[in-house]
């Protein structure tokens, strides 16, 4: 089976299906796992070279509405009847959905099983953590600087701030991704600011970014240096790749109370 991925996400996705051998192109942003890195380009997701694609003679491809402006994507492979499923992750029980739904399509219904089996019971050993914590700090996310992008109710990062033990300052937001202003994150006096810009290496990001920002010596987060880095392809891509960074956030606001971060993925097979 010939399958390309035209986002990160789905990339990841096929690799915890075991995959990854199947795939013939990807989109420019595509990094992880390493091995994919050698296999053809076709271009930044918002503008895939379909020409590029068609010559691949792919079975499937893997689009996904998680990224604005996939919808000029799925048009074309409609255009040119090119097999393709479109995916809109907006939570861990989506992308559950997801890996189920693909592995139907590619005949990997089993791993598929396994993968969310797997998934379900990390999600529960959190969700039972998080009742036993007193006091649940308000976490800032920050996924875009200039405007400031954040992510609203409708979105992953509000469902790990619950079971990481917080709340996502703007959780009452009934969008996935909320344009604020800086004023407004002032207003909101968060606990713990998680940097994570899309698109952006952890080495891009200084915190002095935010610490310079009007009256940022006035946020909880700043006085106690409660300002984190964070990899942006562990909270920003709709993945399974999420458990990891479930498992950081929690030992990093619970050190006491949550396990340690392992930094092994729990979802891959054991070579």
């Amino acid at each position: 089976m010939r399958l390309v991925s035209i986002c990160p996400s789905n990339t990841e996705l096929l690799h915890y299906l075991d995959l990854t051998d199947k795939l013939v192109g990807v989109d420019n942003y595509s990094d992880w796992p390493q091995v994919i890195t050698s296999l053809p380009k076709l271009g930044p997701d918002l503008n895939i070279n379909m020409d590029k694609l068609e010559a691949l003679k792919p079975d499937l491809v893997l689009a996904s509405l998680s990224v604005p402006g996939m919808e000029r994507n799925v048009a074309e492979l409609e255009k040119r009847g090119i097999p393709h499923i479109t995916l809109n992750p907006q939570s861990l029980e989506d992308i559950m959905e997801n890996l189920l739904d693909v592995g139907k399509l590619t005949g990997s219904s089993n791993r598929a099983t396994e993968v969310t089996g797997i998934m379900t019971e990390i999600i529960n050993t959190y969700k039972q953590l998080a009742t036993s914590v007193a006091m649940k700090p308000k976490l800032y996310w920050e996924w875009w600087p200039k405007p400031i992008f954040t992510p609203g109710k409708i979105n992953w990062l509000t469902e790990l701030s619950l079971l990481a033990g917080a709340n996502n300052i703007f959780g009452d937001k009934e969008v996935a991704s909320y344009q604020t202003e800086w004023s407004e994150v002032v207003e909101k006096n968060p606990d713990v600011v998680c940097m994570i810009w899309v698109g952006v290496k952890e080495s891009k990001m200084n915190p002095d970014h935010v610490k310079k920002r009007e009256q940022a010596e006035l946020l909880k987060a700043i006085q106690h240096n409660h300002i984190y880095v964070l990899e942006e392809s562990l909270y920003c891509r709709p993945s399974p790749r999420l458990i990891m960074g479930l498992q950081k956030l929690g030992s990093i606001l619970h050190p006491e109370q949550y396990p340690i971060y392992p930094g092994v993925d729990p979802l891959e097979k054991p070579k």
